[in-house]
């Protein structure tokens, strides 16, 4: 449904013709959300709705604010400021899935961010629970996270440099520009069903868009609780990545994009 929206022609100018008439015709555009300028809710389908682009020196970040409240425009800030807020904005609202081995403690964080491999970038995606994952039955007195991937197939990470091998039955879900879930056989091998979902899509960069839709392949890293943390730029996402493998704490697989 096409939504009621305002691109400035900054906007437009920043963003190209092709995103800004999907964002018209409500491809990308959100239904719902919290107006950059006032914080309270809006939503796109039934009031005016800004588009306000954020613009650093290397990161840009849209959000949507009313229409009654600022007017369409290009915001200049630091780039310093601008990962600041991107760093808060995926703490608070990356989308979460409770763990299917212990739903009632384990909250995975996922987010998402380009890794560089053998000299071309590979689109990535982050797993960290929240809270120690134990095995459904087991006393929860230990982490068995790592183990429990493994099972599945995931691999241990002992180089960065090594592409990670494609994990047979599972694929990573994008639609519109948007993360929607990481899918996993179904039972007795039939179908897939959801092993992480996100309560809201999660939207991806434009550089991690067009790296998935060229390789077709999405790299999923997983690590225990306090291995990665919040890391507000890829190189540093990258070092903690690295850390993590040293320590014997990170494993990964390759998986089919579903979706563009």
């Amino acid at each position: 449904m096409p939504r009621m929206l305002d691109v400035s022609e900054d906007v437009r100018a920043e963003i190209g013709d092709e995103e800004a008439d999907r964002l018209l015709a409500g491809d990308n555009a959100p239904g719902s959300y919290d107006c950059t300028s006032c914080r309270t809710p809006g939503d796109s389908e039934q009031e005016r709705t800004s588009t306000v682009l954020f613009v650093g020196d290397e990161t840009a970040v849209l959000a949507f604010a009313h229409a009654s409240c600022i007017p369409s425009q290009v915001v200049r800030v630091a780039e310093e400021q601008l990962q600041g807020a991107v760093a808060s904005i995926t703490a608070s609202d990356t989308a979460e899935a409770l763990s299917a081995a212990h739903p009632e403690q384990a909250v995975l964080g996922v987010t998402s961010g380009l890794v560089l491999i053998d000299g071309e970038l590979h689109p990535a995606l982050v797993v960290e629970p929240t809270a120690p994952v134990a095995r459904p039955g087991s006393d929860g007195l230990t982490d068995e996270f790592l183990p429990l991937l493994a099972d599945q197939g995931f691999q241990q990470v002992m180089d960065l440099h090594e592409k990670p091998a494609v994990l047979p039955g599972w694929s990573v879900l994008v639609a519109m520009g948007q993360l929607h879930s990481v899918l996993q056989p179904g039972p007795g091998g039939v179908g897939q069903a959801a092993w992480w979902q996100a309560h809201q899509p999660l939207q991806v960069t434009d550089g991690w868009r067009a790296a998935a839709n060229k390789s077709h392949t999405v790299l999923v890293f997983a690590a225990p609780v306090g291995s990665i943390g919040q890391q507000p730029r890829e190189d540093l996402l990258r070092d903690a990545l690295e850390k993590a493998a040293a320590n014997g704490r990170l494993v990964a697989a390759a998986m089919p994009l579903a979706g563009t």
